[in-house]
């Protein structure tokens, strides 16, 4: 294990946003494999009391492996932000596919939802296994 630091990554589009800062695709220099950076501003979090929150996500993050559950793959910090470098899952968020794909007609067929049901169900059903119940 190396230390990494933000020079190790290039930073692409915004994935999402959220209230303490925002979520990249990034790649990592060396080895040119993707992933997504979750900058959350150090400002906003000391402000809004969300630091010790952030700690709970990094360890949780760092415990989990399951294929329907994000995991962390480095933890660093700028002079601006707290920065958690996790495994990229592609397909975007469930909301995108409820509401974005079709304005006209929001949703999904039911065998779709029970595809994605199932998914969020196996990676809830892991984090019990191991003892966490996160949000």
């Amino acid at each position: 294990e190396q230390a990494v630091g933000a020079d190790a990554f290039v930073d692409f589009r915004v994935l999402g946003k959220g209230g303490f800062g925002e979520v990249c695709a990034c790649q990592r220099r060396a080895t040119g494999k993707m992933y997504a950076n979750k900058r959350l501003n150090k400002k906003r979090l000391k402000k809004r009391q969300g630091y010790q929150a952030a700690m709970v996500e990094k360890r949780i993050l760092a415990r989990v492996h399951s294929r329907f559950i994000v995991s962390l793959a480095c933890a660093f910090q700028t002079k601006s932000d707290l920065c958690l470098v996790m495994t990229l899952m592609n397909g975007g968020d469930l909301r995108y596919h409820i509401y974005d794909v079709d304005e006209a007609n929001p949703g999904f067929p039911e065998p779709r939802a029970v595809f994605y049901a199932a998914q969020i169900l196996l990676g809830l059903e892991h984090l019990h296994q191991h003892r966490i119940v996160y949000r």
